[in-house]
């Protein structure tokens, strides 16, 4: 979506970045044979019977001779595998007594041994570009002693509301205003997806105001509005993007609520027209702008995250467009919760999820599986 610029981080600081290289393992893993478990190893030609206790090797330490026929090294978890020993017999399936080891045990070769590039070869891509970095990425990289990470850098996102009505958080709005809430849960959804928003001041109904903000707004990586993009007459989004040049890509979607919802680019940077009302604007962003932000931000492949829950009660729904239900999500039960429109901010805040209605459905019974949007 636009050229993206990598910096690099010490790994104390990679969690939630995306990776902007592959990751190669610097050897083998292991490196060497090793037990995976605690115990003797033999040579499983000699068991089941007694064996000599040569010696012993613990997770640090390596044994430097060469086992011969009737000996044993008694061996610890993530030790390395003496020369000559092809098996490992478990602790608890032995007998230790003076310098002998009794089993009745028979091991395969191989048994409780991890052999040198089991789980990873030199060279091998352990971990590929576009990765948002988790824990589990961090244990990798420390493993493969990468202390600095190449990531790309997050992507600035300008929020802009619009609207006379629009009052900030601190002001006490009078009954025909509200309080600048979109912008404040879309800054907080963009920082989760990995951006750095950039909260505006809000645009007035007005034709000229509205371009000069949108206009200082295209100074980051990708824009987002909110309002101002219905058919009312004081809805001047789309008047002012093209008056700046925009391309629009499209300016309407078939999903309730978020119907009016406007896509293009100006000035070389992504923007999204999001609907007004607080459900409309999250739903909105969850299901197209996230994707596009995802995108600059390095992620390979971005994706809504979905699974299937049992409805809780049966739900009627006016079909004809995709919809997004606020819902509770518990325990692989679902929850719809009936919202008065998609003004109603203490439904989105009862919320964890949304039930995904399609656009030919009109009943779904209760104890079904639905198909669940985790924004």
């Amino acid at each position: 979506m636009s050229t993206r610029v990598i910096e690099t981080v010490p790994l104390a600081e990679a969690s939630g970045r995306v990776l902007a290289a592959d990751v190669v393992a610097d050897r083998a893993y292991p490196p060497v044979d090793r037990s995976i478990r605690d115990g003797f190893a033999v040579r499983a030609a000699d068991m089941p019977g007694t064996v000599s206790v040569i010696s012993e090797v613990r997770a640090g330490a390596s044994f430097e001779g060469e086992l011969k026929a009737g000996e044993c090294v008694r061996i610890m978890t993530g030790a390395p595998i003496p020369s000559g020993a092809d098996a490992v017999v478990m602790v608890e399936h032995t007998r230790f007594e003076g310098a002998s080891m009794t089993t009745d045990r028979a091991p395969s070769p191989g048994e409780f041994i991890n052999r040198a590039g089991c789980e990873a070869d030199a060279g091998e891509v352990v971990m590929h570009a576009g990765a948002r970095i988790g824990y589990r990425h961090v244990a990798m990289l420390a493993t493969a002693g990468i202390a600095e990470v190449s990531v790309v850098k997050r992507p600035i996102v300008s929020i802009l509301a619009t609207g006379d009505e629009i009052v900030p958080v601190e002001a006490t709005p009078r009954d025909f205003e509200v309080r600048n809430s979109n912008s404040w849960a879309l800054a907080a959804q963009v920082a989760e997806a990995g951006g750095v928003p950039r909260v505006l001041p809000v645009a007035p109904d007005d034709l000229d105001q509205t371009r000069a903000r949108i206009e200082e707004a295209l100074n980051a990586d990708m824009l987002l509005l909110s309002g101002g993009v219905s058919a009312g007459e004081y809805d001047y989004v789309e008047a002012a993007l093209a008056q700046l040049g925009a391309e629009f890509f499209f300016t309407r979607v078939k999903i309730r609520p978020g119907a009016p919802l406007v896509f293009g680019r100006a000035r070389g940077k992504f923007f999204f027209g999001l609907p007004g009302n607080p459900l409309s604007t999250a739903v909105t962003y969850a299901v197209f702008a996230r994707a596009a932000q995802e995108l600059l931000s390095g992620i390979a492949e971005p994706s809504l995250t979905m699974t299937e829950a049992r409805i809780t009660i049966t739900l009627r729904e006016k079909p004809g467009l995709t919809r997004f239900l606020p819902a509770h999500l518990h325990d692989g039960r679902v929850t719809p919760i009936f919202w008065k429109g998609s003004s109603d901010v203490p439904s989105l805040a009862k919320s964890n999820c949304y039930i995904v209605a399609t656009t030919e459905r009109e009943l779904y019974n209760e104890g079904e599986h639905v198909a669940v949007l985790l924004a």
